[in-house]
């Protein structure tokens, strides 16, 4: 690769180096951020630690100015140490990478240089590891970093910057149409609207088509044998397709037509009713009108609802977001390791029933809703792409 003029390739270590773990005593108590406690760019939550009872990986220190990243493989997790985050403790999982020649590197330059693909990509197939893979200084020191003059990496990050507000208004806008629905769902539902008190109160049994199976879940728990799956077949769904409150397709399972023949009682429908049941209780979504054939675990509920009655968008949000059926799976939630449902208790959940040409004219509003989010995504997906390119020509000097 031919750089302009100006710029350099050096090894990793020649301006940065890797901080050693080792705590310094002290008093009372400090946070300690674990690599599940951050995430790129910021700190979501961390545990307050003592001295002498903190964890063993509990063992890093900072300083103003480092940049650290996740080890482990496939894992980015990308973090600039600020002046608020130097008396925290930081686990042995974080690489810390501290400028030794700050004539040469900015620490932001550092954060931008580490979230490029290229990195990401070298770090996962470095990556050594028994269970959890994972880079380590041996393999770190073979890494070469590209060096433009202060001034340029000045200009890369402004660019960077910019182009990364532009991810963050994507997900602000994203967070806020989120919240939009469940919004507009309590106003029209919530027990201040009109005639609410007047509304019957019906089981989810009751609403349930009248028919054997129409509420039900599926033959396969987490253990599934992995022996069951194939590369093509029949798609098993499990809580990962509504884990989001909306059905969607994420890692995709399948057994063989032969094998759905023996469990095919257990097939989903277009627009049954599917909720989680274990983990993350009380998830739900819609299965869409164009679902391939499909069953589901045991982790899941699956509800074919009388529509003359409850509409299945309608009895979704009710589990997503109605005080009334969120506080009956507060008190029903079950298990003495994990809390939760079952299909018994599900099929118990009272519903306060509003006439169903509401729960219909409901159904239209999160359909158009839909059809705006699938254009946020691609959106979304553009301002990643932007960032991404940006950020490989950037750091090989074909922008600035």
């Amino acid at each position: 690769m031919t750089l302009p003029q100006g710029w350099e390739e050096a090894p990793l270590f020649t301006y940065l180096e890797l901080v050693s773990s080792g705590v310094k005593h002290f008093q009372g108590t400090k946070k300690y951020i674990d690599t599940g406690s951050l995430e790129t760019g910021r700190i979501r939550d961390g545990v307050d630690v003592d001295y002498a009872t903190r964890a063993s990986r509990a063992n890093m220190e900072v300083e103003e100015g480092d940049v650290l990243f996740a080890k482990m493989k496939d894992t980015e997790k990308v973090y600039l140490i600020s002046k608020d985050d130097v008396d925290h403790l930081y686990s042995t999982g974080f690489a810390i990478l501290r400028i030794k020649d700050k004539s040469k590197l900015l620490p932001k330059y550092i954060y931008f240089w580490l979230r490029t693909t290229d990195f990401q990509r070298l770090k996962n197939n470095e990556s050594t590891g028994a269970t959890q893979k994972a880079i380590n200084e041996t393999k770190l020191k073979n890494f070469k970093i590209t060096v433009p003059p202060i001034k340029t990496q000045e200009k890369i990050i402004a660019l960077l910057e910019k182009a990364e507000q532009i991810k963050n208004w994507r997900k602000e806008a994203d967070l806020l149409s989120e919240n939009f629905l469940s919004s507009v769902f309590l106003s029209l539902f919530g027990r201040d609207v009109n005639h609410y008190d007047k509304w019957p109160v019906l089981t989810i049994r009751e609403l349930a088509k009248k028919e054997k199976n129409s509420m039900r879940t599926g033959p396969f728990g987490s253990n599934l044998l992995h022996s069951e799956f194939v590369e093509s077949g029949i798609a098993v769904l499990g809580i990962d397709n509504v884990v989001e409150n909306k059905f969607t397709w994420k890692k995709r399972r399948f057994i063989t037509p032969q094998k759905y023949e023996t469990l095919k009682t257990y097939r989903i429908y277009p627009r049954d009713l599917l909720i989680s049941i274990m983990a993350t209780i009380g998830r739900s979504a819609v299965v869409p009108d164009d679902i391939p054939l499909t069953i589901n675990t045991k982790h899941l509920a699956a509800i074919s609802l009388d529509e003359n009655l409850a509409n299945p968008y309608f009895i979704s949000y009710c589990f997503q977001s109605h005080p009334f059926v969120l506080e009956q799976i507060r008190q029903k939630s079950i298990g003495a390791i994990m809390s939760g449902l079952n299909l018994s208790i599900i099929k118990e959940i009272k519903i306060k029933l509003p006439p169903i040409q509401l729960q219909n004219r409901f159904e239209k509003l999160v359909r158009h809703f839909y059809e705006i989010s699938a254009n946020q995504n691609k959106s979304r997906d553009e301002a990643e792409n932007l960032f991404n390119a940006f950020s490989q020509k950037a750091f090989k000097g074909e922008l600035v």
